[in-house]
């Protein structure tokens, strides 16, 4: 409280101080007490680390056996005839026209169909 002068240990009240305060060096206690600290936040660290490692490896491997059961198709750049042009994506959305006229089933077939 406020109202009472501090006490030491002894039941005697404490002097004010008259000068400045200097360092007092950290007792025994509090620099195990600090090292413990120190090596906890240490080993958690490290604790995390190895989990997102683990879980980020464990990611590279589902993705790698599902790659091996469904192979991707092969791409129009990896065609080997070369009669596939390159795919224009916006212009198959139809955000932006198409570079090359695409042929319409009339002028494909100019007799009809065949019966």
């Amino acid at each position: 409280m406020a109202s009472q002068p501090p006490f030491n240990g002894n039941g005697r009240v404490l002097e004010p101080l008259s000068g400045p305060q200097h360092f007092v060096p950290p007792t025994a206690r509090e620099l195990r007490a600090q090292a413990v600290q120190r090596l906890q936040a240490g080993l958690f660290g490290l604790a995390a680390i190895v989990l997102i490692v683990g879980l980020a490896n464990i990611i590279n491997d589902r993705a790698r056996l599902s790659e091996a059961a469904n192979p991707a198709p092969p791409s129009a750049m990896e065609a080997k005839d070369g009669s596939e042009a390159k795919a224009d994506p916006l212009a198959d959305a139809g955000v932006v026209p198409a570079t090359k006229a695409e042929e319409t089933p009339a002028a494909a077939a100019p007799g009809g169909p065949a019966n």
